[in-house]
């Protein structure tokens, strides 16, 4: 079955000294283009594709995004986060395609494990996230339409777009068919989150991608305290805990000096209305025996 759009050969117009458009063999182009330095190209059917490059704020909205999966496979690391260049190969039913994703997340139970050496990917990525250019439209329905078809149509189980405006963002999930329908939302406005099934427990809120919340506002918000910084706040509840507990015990030692300082004062109270007692009865006593004598 043939996924791919009537329109996916739609091309950008080749750059002035750019190899964009080049027909080249697959041999040749992981000979000499695969990593041709400066410049990135992916591979289409025999076609170099240069690679375009999204503003300054998207790569904001990338970072932060990385940064977060990040967060996650340090507390659940089930699998590896590969970026930059690493491309991978996709045989689709009418044609073959080198994909290199802005990012894409290869899980431990993968049955093409990722080798510490490889420079490319032999497998089929479980995550692909690409942040989008919108400088040319041809830019836009590569990544929105043709690179959807094709994950979908090779078996890439979630696809994400990253982009610094909020229209732009998509987060989809791979349906039996092989085709993709966008991951469920949850909640409503602002607080709309989408939860990746292909990584347990990640989730976002989907206008942080836009507000970029810090990592220490992250690890108190419940969206995000499962795996941001947990063992900070661990220990910051730990360390408020020693507190109140040490705040139990000044209160305590402050009660048991007060009722001791009671119970010395009322002594000393006591005791001193015990002499003015014995002092009266001793006066009384020789008044007594001063009328007697007289």
């Amino acid at each position: 079955m043939n996924n791919l759009p009537a329109s996916a050969t739609l091309t950008a117009a080749p750059e002035a000294g750019s190899a964009d458009g080049r027909l080249v063999s697959e041999a040749e182009y992981w000979e000499d283009w695969y990593d041709a330095g400066d410049v990135s190209y992916e591979w289409n059917n025999g076609r170099l594709e240069e690679k375009p490059v999204s503003d300054f704020e998207t790569f904001q909205v990338y970072l932060w995004y990385l940064e977060l999966l990040r967060h996650y496979l340090r507390q659940q690391p089930i699998g590896e986060v590969v970026a930059l260049e690493m491309g991978f190969r996709l045989a689709l039913p009418t044609r073959t395609v080198i994909r290199k994703p802005d990012l894409a997340v290869v899980l431990a139970d993968n049955p093409v494990p990722l080798d510490l050496k490889d420079s490319s990917y032999h497998g089929v990525f479980d995550l692909c996230v690409e942040a989008l250019s919108t400088e040319k439209p041809a830019h836009v329905h590569r990544d929105l339409v043709v690179k959807k078809a094709e994950y979908a149509a090779g078996g890439v189980p979630e696809y994400h777009v990253l982009h610094r405006e909020h229209g732009n963002l998509a987060f989809y999930g791979l349906t039996p068919g092989r085709v993709y329908a966008p991951l469920p939302v949850h909640g409503s406005g602002d607080d709309r989150v989408v939860r990746s099934r292909v990584l347990p427990g990640f989730q976002l809120r989907i206008s942080d991608l836009i507000r970029r919340p810090d990592p220490d506002a992250m690890r108190r918000d419940p969206v995000y305290s499962g795996f941001v910084l947990p063992e900070w706040t661990r220990a910051e509840q730990a360390r408020e805990q020693a507190e109140r507990a040490r705040d139990t015990v000044a209160r305590e030692r402050d009660t048991v000096a007060r009722e001791r300082d009671e119970a010395f004062a009322a002594a000393r109270r006591e005791a001193a209305a015990r002499a003015e007692a014995e002092s009266e009865l001793a006066r009384l006593r020789a008044a007594a025996e001063k009328r007697e004598g007289g």
